[in-house]
């Protein structure tokens, strides 16, 4: 009997989103009202014309807040595409954190632990972070199963990317912190039969089109 022929892998461009007037100031988590900036617009129309060189684009995911949603648009215009929504792509849910300064937030006892044991944090009336990975991985599975062997993008934010770029590596989550996810950077990843291979993390230029495994 013939060996059936393995699904090729399905590309995932994990996009967070543009600049907004409060990046590196304040935690703004789920609260609803934030828009992109001027300079976030600017980098979303980069970031289109990135994504919109790559000669197919299946879809383009992004989650329920604003500013994922305008950093999504110029993408979806760029592959001929509308945005969908994802709810699994959301922020997570900072609870009574949402919308502090970051500089009271570091003072706090417990930003240390945020920060080095992640895995056994839950934000105050909010979410934890192994429950954020577990919500964005499972979220990636369903867009993947809709897509096999396709290309899709989903535009999301900054704690969440980093989450699946660790689950990708097989790295434990309390070592998420040692990644870096600016405003509109691309991170791929390629999901096949064999697992995913993390193709790029945190480019913010250059072309996309020669991304694949090695």
């Amino acid at each position: 009997m013939p060996r059936a022929k393995p699904t090729p892998p399905t590309l995932v461009l994990l996009v967070r989103h543009g600049q907004t007037p409060t990046t590196g100031k304040h935690l703004p988590g789920r609260a609803p009202g934030l828009h992109l900036s001027e300079e976030g617009q600017h980098q979303a129309e980069l970031a289109a014309k990135r994504i919109g060189e790559l000669k197919k684009v299946d879809a383009v995911y992004a989650s329920p807040l604003e500013r994922t949603q305008e950093t999504a648009a110029p993408i979806a215009a760029a592959c001929g595409l509308e945005v969908q929504i994802e709810p699994g792509l959301l922020e997570c849910d900072f609870g009574d954190w949402t919308g502090e300064e970051l500089k009271a937030l570091m003072k706090r006892p417990e930003w240390s632990q945020v920060q080095r044991y992640p895995s056994g944090f839950r934000f105050p009336e909010g979410e934890s972070f192994s429950a954020m990975q577990v919500r964005i991985t499972d979220s990636l599975a369903e867009l993947r199963a809709r897509h096999p062997g396709g290309v899709l993008v989903a535009v999301s934010h900054a704690d969440p990317i980093k989450a699946a770029v660790t689950h990708a590596m097989g790295a434990h989550l309390d070592l998420f912190q040692r990644t870096v996810i600016s405003t509109c950077s691309i991170t791929a990843i390629a999901y096949g039969d064999a697992g995913p291979v993390v193709l790029t993390v945190n480019s913010t230029g250059g072309s996309l089109a020669e991304l694949r495994p090695s």
